[in-house]
């Protein structure tokens, strides 16, 4: 199930990943915000954004715009929790979806429809489950909750971990602690901007960050 919708690559998500261990999760609330966030990130050399999903006609159509406006980055769909937000996601053009929450029949609704989705999980059972239920990835939410050092306990009884993604309350300054503790790659949100709308800015130290990352 794993792979972006537009290569036959079926790694396509982790191997960009493995280049570049940080995501966007974006949640604009009209398309002249998206467009300049999605601006501001492009500029510093991000690559991986998630949009926030809204089952609604105008978010598809929103979604579909910012896809053939920003053909560098790789476009996904946040908090995806229902099949309707799934079916969005995948009118929009988007190349995967990342979810909050671990659903089996959402799994196989992405399975069925040839979209990478991430699931959530929070607990030792939940990230077996996913293991077992086919994900190629888990995102670990909310992640400041259990702090950097949880995902590495995991990895004796449940050896092999599968690709993490941390999530939720993160911060730019905290992506280097995460990385070294274990986890394949970071989420973050709105703690990459400050100020609001099309006049908000992106704080200090993300492009050194990617450099660093990256080299």
């Amino acid at each position: 199930m794993c792979g972006w919708r537009n290569t036959s690559d079926p790694s396509a998500l982790i191997q960009g990943l493995h280049r570049q261990p940080v995501l966007a999760v974006l949640r604009p609330r009209h398309i002249h915000e998206a467009r300049h966030q999605l601006q501001l990130l492009q500029q510093a050399g991000l690559r991986h954004v998630e949009l926030a999903v809204q089952a609604e006609e105008v978010w598809v159509g929103m979604a579909r715009s910012l896809v053939m406006e920003f053909p560098g980055l790789r476009l996904g769909a946040a908090s995806v929790c229902t099949p309707a937000g799934l079916q969005a996601a995948i009118a929009a053009g988007l190349g995967y979806v990342v979810s909050p929450i671990l659903d089996p029949q959402l799994l196989q609704q992405a399975a069925d429809a040839s979209i990478t989705l991430v699931p959530g999980v929070f607990s030792p059972s939940e990230v077996a489950a996913a293991v077992r239920w086919g994900a190629c990835a888990v995102k670990l939410y909310p992640a400041a909750s259990l702090g950097s050092a949880y995902w590495r306990s995991l990895a004796g009884p449940l050896h092999p971990l599968p690709f993490c993604i941390a999530a939720g309350g993160l911060s730019i300054a905290d992506v280097p602690d995460w990385i070294k503790a274990g986890v394949d790659a970071v989420a973050l949100g709105s703690t990459l901007f400050s100020g609001a709308g099309e006049a908000c800015a992106l704080r200090p130290g993300l492009p050194d960050l990617l450099t660093v990352l990256s080299g």
